[in-house]
C-alpha cells in the first residue's frame, strides 16, 4: 500500500488488476477524455501494467490502483507519468463511470499529489485536459492547479495544460 485517503487506498497496479482496468478503460464514455479516446482491450491493459512496472523501476513512481477502503474493489487508476518521455511529471487519472460524481477524483488526486511530493520527490506536476472535460477542470482548480497555455495537437485540436507547484508552462 502506498497511501490511504478517507475512502480509498492506493497501491501499485498488478496483473490481478487487469479486469478492473478493463472496466475503466474499456468503457467508451469513460475514455472519451483519456489519451486518444480509444477503449483498451484486456491485452492492452496487461501491457500498461508492464509499462507501469518499468516506470516504477526507472523513476520510482508510476500508475496506481485506487481501491475502495471497505471492499478493496478497484474503482479507479491514476498516477504520475511522463508521456512520450516528456521531462515534466504529469498526473493522470480515470474512474469507473458508475463511481463518477462522488468526489473520488478530488480525494484520490489530492492524496496522490501529497504522496508524490513527500515520498517520490516530485515537485512540479502537469495535467492535460480536453477542453470539453469540465469535471476534470473543476477537480484541478479545486486542488490548486493553474491553467497554462493550450498545447496544439497534430490534428488541429488543443489540449489544456495545467500546472501544480509553480506557474504553468507555455507549450
Amino acid at each position: 500500500m502506498l497511501f490511504t485517503t478517507d475512502r480509498l487506498l492506493a497501491r501499485r497496479l498488478t496483473k490481478n488488476d487487469v479486469d478492473a482496468m478493463l472496466a475503466i478503460y474499456g468503457d467508451a464514455e469513460t475514455v472519451r477524455f483519456v489519451g486518444n479516446s480509444e477503449r483498451l482491450t484486456r491485452e492492452s491493459c496487461g501491457y500498461w501494467v508492464e509499462v507501469t512496472d518499468r516506470n516504477f523501476e526507472k523513476r520510482g513512481y508510476g500508475m496506481v490502483a485506487f481501491a475502495d477502503r471497505e471492499t478493496g474493489e478497484v474503482i479507479g487508476c491514476g498516477g504520475i507519468v511522463h508521456p512520450d518521455q516528456q521531462p515534466e511529471a504529469e498526473i493522470k487519472y480515470a474512474f469507473r463511470r458508475d463511481q463518477w460524481g462522488r468526489g473520488y477524483a478530488s480525494e484520490a488526486i489530492a492524496g496522490l499529489i501529497r504522496f508524490a511530493r513527500e515520498s517520490w520527490g516530485v515537485g512540479r506536476i502537469l495535467a492535460t485536459v480536453f477542453p470539453e472535460n469540465l469535471a476534470s477542470q473543476k477537480v484541478l482548480v479545486n486542488l490548486g492547479f493553474k491553467r497554462g497555455d493550450d498545447r496544439n495537437n497534430e490534428d488541429g485540436s488543443a489540449t489544456q495544460v495545467w500546472g501544480f507547484g509553480s506557474e504553468p508552462v507555455s507549450c
